[in-house]
């Protein structure tokens, strides 16, 4: 039988999230921060480029930053509140 995820309780589940939301907020902070720093290397190495250039460099940063922090995110919320050990593995039901 499936245990119950500790993320069934409302208290441990505003917790979570809310510990999820400050996390990410403060990867958005260090990202535009990145974005900028990025955008200043590029011109002082290149000058004046394409602009598309800028919008394509600040997009890839900005995607693979937020993508793998919201990621790593669920990561930690899932194993920091204990859902990881409440799924069972079907080899351990069936012993």
């Amino acid at each position: 039988m499936v245990q119950r995820s500790p993320l069934d309780d409302p208290t441990t589940a505003a917790h979570a999230w809310a510990r999820y939301k400050r996390i990410m907020r403060g990867m958005m902070i260090a990202t535009v921060l990145i974005v900028i720093l990025a955008m200043a290397a590029l011109y002082m190495q290149h000058g004046l480029i394409s602009v598309h250039a800028y919008i394509a460099t600040a997009a890839g940063i900005a995607f693979t930053m937020l993508l793998g922090s919201a990621l790593m995110g669920l990561v930690f919320l899932s194993s920091g509140t204990g859902h990881d050990e409440a799924v069972a593995e079907k080899d351990e039901d069936e012993s």
